[in-house]
């Protein structure tokens, strides 16, 4: 059996378990770290969560897991059902169940996430980016000169950056692009603020154009364990306000980017989860 791995948020029942009849004694950061240890072992975990016990209940925990893979999940529930795990008692493990029936829509992941499926399923080496294009498109008022140090009288920092991620094993190539703009309210900034808020900015923008890069691919992981890679274009571009603007900036298409060197990312943390809600079975 195929299974298909997008560069999204995990969402689905089937990739969510549920672990209840967890002990009073540790801390929720100690079951935390063991629930990890333990479950990470069946695949690459997205995220785990420790709550209370609600109040009507015996005191305890229950955590939910999040996968990235429907298969790990499945493979972690039947071996840690009814097992004590890192307890005296045995734990329960469940697939999550919707609250409500509603379809989600998916949620790219951001860059810092990308990276780390990437790395999970192709390995550090097996993956890398090129940037092609890191154009400045601040919303700046006229200089005599480029001394970024001058008075500044400026109403928003901008970029834009076009770059592709390139995975050589598979002879596949995702371009993608991405827009991030800062506002400067405030007339007396100085330089030091204003440098910190442009690389701030850049950075930004690379991670946008590296998580729209990585939702073009989609990772094939066979029954055997092996991986292959899709690769499925986007129609929309969602990190421009226009896609007309972002074309009047660099004409965008899979086999006619110029190249125009190559660049550095250093990661920042943009996380952005969205929380769901989950039925829990009726604790015993």
């Amino acid at each position: 059996m195929v299974e298909l791995v997008p560069f999204a948020v995990p969402t689905e029942s089937d990739k969510t378990l549920l672990v209840w009849e967890l002990s009073a004694g540790p801390t929720a950061e100690d079951l935390h770290h063991s629930l990890f240890t333990v479950f990470s072992q069946f695949g690459l975990l997205y995220s785990v969560r420790v709550f209370p016990n609600a109040a009507v209940a015996r005191p305890g925990f229950y955590a939910i897991i999040k996968f990235y893979s429907a298969r790990a999940a499945h493979r972690a529930q039947t071996a840690c059902d009814q097992k004590q795990l890192f307890q005296k008692s045995p734990v329960k493990v469940h697939l999550g169940t919707r609250h409500k029936a509603v379809k989600h829509e998916a949620l790219a992941l951001n860059s810092s996430r990308c990276q780390e499926l990437a790395n999970y399923y192709f390995g550090f080496n097996g993956w890398s980016k090129r940037i092609i294009k890191l154009q400045d498109l601040s919303d700046l008022e006229e200089r005599e000169n480029e001394d970024i140090v001058a008075p500044l009288r400026k109403q928003s920092l901008k970029f834009f950056c076009a770059l592709e991620v390139m995975l050589p094993s598979y002879e596949c190539r995702s371009p993608g692009v991405g827009m991030a703009e800062e506002p400067l309210d405030k007339l007396e900034e100085g330089p030091l603020s204003f440098l910190m808020k442009r690389k701030m900015t850049q950075k930004l923008a690379i991670q946008k154009a590296m998580s729209d890069a990585f939702q073009k691919l989609l990772i094939v992981v066979l029954e055997s364990g092996k991986t292959a890679v899709v690769y499925k274009p986007c129609e929309e571009i969602t990190d421009a306000k226009t896609e007309e603007e972002l074309w009047d900036i660099i004409q965008v298409g899979y086999f006619s980017w110029k190249q125009y060197g190559q660049g550095e990312e250093e990661c920042l943390s943009d996380f952005s989860l969205e929380e769901e809600e989950f039925r829990l079975p009726e604790l015993d």
